[in-house]
């Protein structure tokens, strides 16, 4: 017969270090650096607002249905209205009745303001600067004093003015050891860190090392150019346009494109603030017009909708960004290779948009830039602006678009108008730029501009967006995530070149 035995167990912690799952710390990925980044720059920027706009930014977006006329449109049209969704036209011709009833009082709201955002951003600039300094030069009980500015040009790393050049070796090491303790990278993080450090030398690679302050110092507004706005106010949706959305507080989804008895596609669905830049750009019949940075290309396919265009242009600057223009035109447009393509009612172009050189040959221009995409860093780890080996592309990204829309503005007609549109919320990717821009039009190739203030315009779709203070920017409007009608976001700034 078996006994059973009392059996003692003794509870035993497996050795494991920091690499046992239950302390193990999260390793942070490219959304985590760019929420980061967020927090700290838009926090400053927009204040207590930040939460709500931070909360649309990490849910889902909604999207715009825009329905192909080259399939069954009306057709598309019926099974949209009957999923619920609302004809864009409709809701624009009301907010127009409205606009009549009160047109004088609301066009002298809409008078241009000018951007009370400068004094936060050069109390953010100062911020980053200080932040950026301390993390070179720490402070220590004994020190009272950093330096200033940020020199890249010496390799003495002390800054206190009683420093000997001749100091013992014993000295200069243990300043070096301390410093070198506060600059240690986690190595699992990449090596496309901006700080390698060297002990008592130099930083390594810092002839290539971008302060993140620089990145703020591009936002400008001081006007040293001849400036002029104009209140926009001729806007006429495109007889041919149906463009479909649920009421704000809707989030359905739309239904997914069909083939149609054509053999393209029914609908395309689009973030429902990426309608506004290329239909706020009023493009007329007969009109030859650019799209500078087109992929993936639903901007240039909305414009090809209106049936407006004599030819369009969609430039840009990869291979690969080109053919995923010419995947959508295909799904889309009827008989794309000899109705469209062969009779040149449309152009593939790959150029750098900042080395196009066809001058004043544009009515209209697009320019959709390049730039942080904030909606997709904050959700998509794949293509991330904010991956650690990309930290120097980031840090320049205000310099590529100014040069992008310095160089487009030179591709106007006179008389023509230019869009210019990103979907980011950084001030200095936005009004920071256009004014780069101008300035740098005026400066080398003296050409002046008439900006348009589109705030009177944008009221006509006050029922679908959230739209940004006009008191809080300069040139142009901007479209901010917002839980009940999460689009964007989407700046915007329209400029007419004088004759």
């Amino acid at each position: 017969m078996l006994k059973a035995r009392n059996l003692l167990l003794v509870p035993q912690r497996w050795k494991g270090g920091k690499t046992r799952w239950s302390i193990q710390q999260k390793k942070k990925n490219n959304t985590d650096r760019a929420l980061e980044n967020f927090d700290d720059f838009y926090g400053s920027v927009f204040g207590v607002r930040w939460r709500n706009i931070r909360a649309a930014l990490l849910t889902e977006n909604k999207y715009i249905a825009m329905v192909n006329n080259f399939g069954d449109n009306e057709k598309t049209c019926s099974r949209l209205e009957m999923d619920g969704a609302i004809n864009v036209r409709a809701l624009v011709q009301l907010a127009k009745e409205r606009q009549q009833n009160g047109t004088q009082q609301q066009l002298e709201t809409a008078k241009i303001t000018h951007s009370q955002v400068g004094d936060k951003m050069d109390a953010i600039t100062k911020k980053q600067k200080d932040k950026e300094i301390h993390s070179i030069y720490p402070v220590n009980a004994n020190e009272t004093q950093v330096p200033e500015n940020l020199d890249y040009n010496t390799t003495n790393t002390s800054t206190g003015p009683e420093q000997n050049k001749e100091a013992p070796l014993t000295n200069v090491t243990q300043a070096a050891v301390s410093i070198d303790h506060t600059r240690i990278v986690d190595p699992e993080h990449g090596t496309g860190a901006l700080y390698d450090f060297i002990p008592a030398s130099s930083i390594k690679g810092m002839e290539d090392w971008i302060p993140e302050s620089d990145h703020y110092k591009y936002y400008q507004t001081n006007a040293d150019f001849p400036l002029q706005f104009e209140l926009e106010q001729d806007f006429t949706f495109p007889e041919n346009l149906a463009l479909y959305t649920y009421e704000m507080g809707n989030c359905s989804e739309f239904r997914p494109p069909n083939k149609c008895l054509t053999g393209v596609l029914s609908h395309y669905l689009m973030d429902g603030a990426s309608i506004l830049p290329p239909l706020l750009l009023n493009v007329k019949p007969g009109e030859r017009v650019l799209d500078a940075c087109a992929a993936p290309g639903g901007k240039s396919l909305l414009m090809l909708q209106t049936l407006y265009p004599e030819q369009l242009v969609c430039n840009d600057v990869m291979e690969s960004r080109v053919n995923r223009i010419r995947k959508v035109m295909k799904e889309y447009l009827f008989d794309f290779d000899e109705r469209w393509l062969d009779q040149q009612r449309l152009i593939l172009n790959q150029c750098d948009a900042r080395n196009l050189d066809d001058y004043g040959s544009y009515d209209k221009i697009l320019v959709d830039v390049p730039c942080t995409n904030d909606r997709h860093s904050l959700m998509e780890n794949d293509n991330n602006i904010f991956k650690p080996t990309r930290v120097k592309e980031r840090l320049r990204i205000p310099e590529l678009q100014a040069g992008i829309l310095a160089n487009c503005l030179r591709l106007l007609k006179p008389g023509g108008s230019l869009m210019y549109s990103t979907c980011s919320l950084s001030p200095v990717q936005n009004d920071g730029v256009v004014h780069m821009a101008l300035q740098k039009a005026f400066n080398e190739d003296g050409l002046t501009f008439i900006v348009k203030d589109l705030s009177f315009v944008t009221q006509l779709f006050s029922d679908i967006y959230r739209f940004e203070y006009p008191k809080s920017l300069k040139y142009g409007q901007m479209v901010l995530p917002y839980l009940p009608a999460n689009f964007g976001p989407m700046y915007f700034s329209k400029i007419t070149r004088t004759e």
